[in-house]
């Protein structure tokens, strides 16, 4: 894998994270078992130990039955503030392991990532939609989180450079508006011309 498929594979997987902490370890694990498309040195290899697979899969059972329940879903999220960006973490360093990154930055820019993402998550968007319907989108949301982070996880495996153009997809707009929204509060505190 080269530098910048590596790093995209790694954003992906750290993001997907952000959304459920055990599906990118467990998606590694499995395809690092069973195919070419990773190959995780150690101690990232660990991953794909029988053992932590199917500890990976009871937790993963554990998080899709707690995020489902009303109100625990966000005492889940709560304790997932601490989960989901280690496991981010850990996601990227292994990502990055076989391109020789300073492992401190990936397990840096992995916390960064996973925890930007679990914190849009918890903090915007389930307070919204738990006030707007009543809880009651809860459970098919978390069903489409969970969807989408297995899907990611296995697109940044399995096609990276994907991910690279659904961050550019994603990533423009938002850069957009917050150009926009900076320009706009600047000519907000710009005083006028005087007249003297």
């Amino acid at each position: 894998m080269d530098i910048v498929t590596a790093l995209f594979s790694a954003l992906g997987l750290s993001a997907s994270a952000g959304l459920n902490a055990y599906i990118p370890l467990f998606v590694m694990g499995v395809v690092n078992r069973f195919s070419g498309l990773i190959e995780l040195s150690a101690p990232y290899d660990i991953v794909s130990n029988w053992w932590v697979l199917g500890t990976l899969v009871v937790l993963i059972v554990i998080e899709v039955f707690a995020d489902n329940a009303p109100i625990v879903n966000h005492i889940n999220d709560l304790i997932q503030t601490f989960i989901r960006p280690t496991a981010g973490a850990l996601a990227f360093a292994a990502s990055t392991d076989g391109i020789q990154m300073n492992p401190v930055l990936a397990v840096v820019i992995g916390l960064f990532v996973a925890g930007s993402v679990h914190t849009t998550k918890a903090v915007v968007v389930r307070p919204a939609i738990t006030a707007t319907t009543g809880g009651l989108a809860n459970p098919p949301v978390s069903i489409a989180e969970d969807v989408i982070s297995a899907s990611i996880s296995f697109l940044a495996l399995a096609i990276p450079i994907l991910i690279g153009v659904l961050i550019l997809a994603f990533g423009y707009p938002i850069v957009r508006w917050v150009m926009r929204l900076r320009r706009r509060k600047a000519g907000i505190r710009t005083p006028g011309p005087t007249n003297s």
